[in-house]
């Protein structure tokens, strides 16, 4: 089954996968809770799931849902999108594999008869993306430095949080600082999207 937004991209996997003997296309969704419906309905055996899906849930959502039913069927994500994040949001929502829109038809091909399998399917670049997570030393923030960068996520200037959270302008500076050193990073922006990133805080919409 494919679940994806646009009828151009459904249209041209449907063609791709009509070359292919052994994969036959039983059902496609443009949003999440369609996706979820029509799992039910047709029972396929692999899902490939957009991430980013027009309206009501999103792609990640849609997963867990799907991944719910009675013998579920294996998800496999085919999205535009690799950041750190999705990446993460895919693999905890239960994902069997992560392939983007920009490689080859036959890494589609192995993806969707690997994930048929019940074995993970990655792309080169996602593969490559996870090593280095693996490979990155844990960084273990404070519950004051993990509430400053929740603030900065908001907007908030070093006088809003030094007021927020009754210490100096100073104080706020000193934490900041040692944020920066722990993330690896030199400005606010950097903090909070590395943080996010790393899912060490969340960002609201």
């Amino acid at each position: 089954m494919i679940v994806d937004d646009h009828a151009v991209v459904r249209a041209g996997l449907r063609a791709l996968l009509a070359g292919e003997d052994d994969l036959e296309l039983v059902a496609e969704a443009s949003d999440g809770e369609e996706a979820v419906r029509r799992a039910a309905l047709d029972a396929p055996d692999v899902v490939l799931m957009d991430l980013r899906l027009d309206g009501g849930i999103d792609g990640v959502e849609a997963t867990r849902r799907v991944l719910a039913l009675p013998a579920p069927p294996h998800v496999l994500v085919l999205t535009t999108y690799d950041s750190d994040a999705d990446l993460a949001r895919a693999i905890d929502a239960g994902a069997t594999g992560y392939l983007l829109k920009a490689g080859p038809p036959d890494e589609l091909f192995a993806g969707v008869r690997a994930a048929a399998r019940g074995e993970t399917a990655l792309s080169p670049k996602v593969a490559g993306k996870l090593m280095n997570r693996v490979r990155r030393p844990s960084v273990s923030l404070t519950p004051r430095e993990i509430e400053i960068l929740t603030l900065l996520a908001e907007g908030r200037t070093n006088r809003d949080l030094a007021r927020h959270l009754y210490i100096s302008e100073a104080t706020v500076k000193t934490h900041l600082l040692h944020i920066y050193a722990k993330l690896g990073v030199d400005s606010r922006t950097a903090a909070v999207t590395t943080a996010a990133d790393r899912r060490l805080i969340r960002l609201t919409d």
